[in-house]
């Protein structure tokens, strides 16, 4: 059972989340052993070819095992009252701040190593981006994803939408003013197409 997820805390990914990804590691390896030098050594290769595929595919191996401790310690999430922030990266730091009114829908991602592993990844589609192929923020390796779901969900409940009012509401301060623009410039295309004619 993971610690309670709540406003104004933050939380790191589950420990689970550093097996699942040297499990995800072990797993590449065996296919780069499998499709890399098992082919070479039934072809025939020289043993220096031969030799040469497997430090660098030993190389790679260590360099990932070591870098993935680093990457669950960098990674941190914070959810405050009006909004979600995130860092990540070991030797290129990422961090970002999603207003909750921006949000417009979160969905839970679990592959079957996932499950094996009992996390979750927490996709975060804002507004402007639900067509993007990737979301604006992903939280991974989360234990329990269902409370925080609704916990995020309940914050933007709790929120005005970022869209402006459209049809008949009235507008009043910035957005008013923003209207009036757009039907002034309106105005002038129209008039400049009527001139066309």
């Amino acid at each position: 059972m993971s610690e309670e997820i709540t406003i104004g805390k933050e939380f790191k990914p589950a420990p689970r989340f550093r097996a699942y990804y040297f499990l995800s590691l072990i797993i590449v390896i065996v296919f780069l052993v499998a499709f890399a030098i098992l082919p070479t050594i039934f072809a025939g290769a020289p043993l220096p070819v031969i030799l040469a595929i497997a430090l660098g595919i030993s190389a790679i191996a260590v360099f990932v095992g070591a870098w993935i401790p680093m990457y669950y310690q960098s990674i941190l999430y914070h959810l405050t009252p009006t909004e979600m922030t995130w860092r990540r990266g070991v030797w290129f730091r990422q961090t970002g701040i999603v207003p909750y009114n921006r949000i417009t829908n979160v969905d839970i991602i679990q592959g079957p190593v996932m499950r094996y592993f009992g996390i979750s990844d927490l996709r975060i589609q804002t507004a402007g981006y639900s067509a993007q192929p990737q979301a604006e923020i992903k939280l991974m390796g989360i234990e329990e994803p269902e409370p925080l779901r609704e916990l995020i969900m309940a914050q933007v409940r709790g929120r005005a939408p970022v869209a402006a009012a459209t049809g008949g509401a009235e507008t009043s301060g910035e957005e008013g003013d923003v209207i009036a623009e757009l039907r002034a410039i309106r105005h002038l295309l129209e008039g400049m197409a009527g001139e066309k004619r």
